[in-house]
């Protein structure tokens, strides 16, 4: 099996956790009564506060670039830390479920706060539980999965070579 890069791990890696991290998003969204505009919008008031609920289309996208842009931010991050720490590489499948906790993490009482996001951080149990278990499987562990695959060859240096 040929090995990935590790830039492409990134980009696939964010891409397929960001992607599944906004549909879960999306759904749960609709779920409470929130369209995926809105949400898009929500996602962007990190940036422009309550003038983002104004802004129509353009927020949406400006939201929708912002969720994919720090997906790959935090893919990159994980990236770098298991070139480091290569037993992250080893075990993605948990090393994906803890880098899940620590963005979930991060993300709630670190960044939001920073930002201008207009709207208090709660964490609602049912919320906040499905939000950490969608940061854990449907974000980290595609990152980590992505990862893993690009560094196989650094870890294991017979895994490309065919006898």
């Amino acid at each position: 099996m040929r090995s990935t890069s590790m830039p492409s791990a990134i980009l696939a890696g964010g891409a397929v956790g960001g992607a599944l991290d906004l549909v879960f998003a999306f759904s749960f969204a609709g779920y409470n009564g929130v369209p995926p505009g809105r949400l898009l919008q929500i996602i962007a008031s990190g940036l422009l506060g309550n003038a983002a609920f104004a802004g129509g289309v353009p927020t949406m996208a400006l939201g929708f670039g912002c969720h994919f842009g720090l997906s790959l931010l935090w893919a990159a991050l994980f990236a770098a830390a298991a070139w480091r720490v290569p037993g992250l590489a080893r075990r993605p499948l948990l090393a994906g479920a803890v880098f899940g906790v620590v963005v979930f993490l991060a993300m709630r009482l670190v960044v939001l706060p920073l930002s201008a996001y207009p709207r208090p951080v709660s964490f609602a149990p049912l919320a906040t539980t499905l939000d950490l278990l969608s940061h854990m499987l449907l974000f980290g562990g595609p990152i980590a999965l992505a990862v893993a695959r690009a560094l196989r060859n650094r870890l294991e240096p017979s895994a490309g070579v065919v006898n």
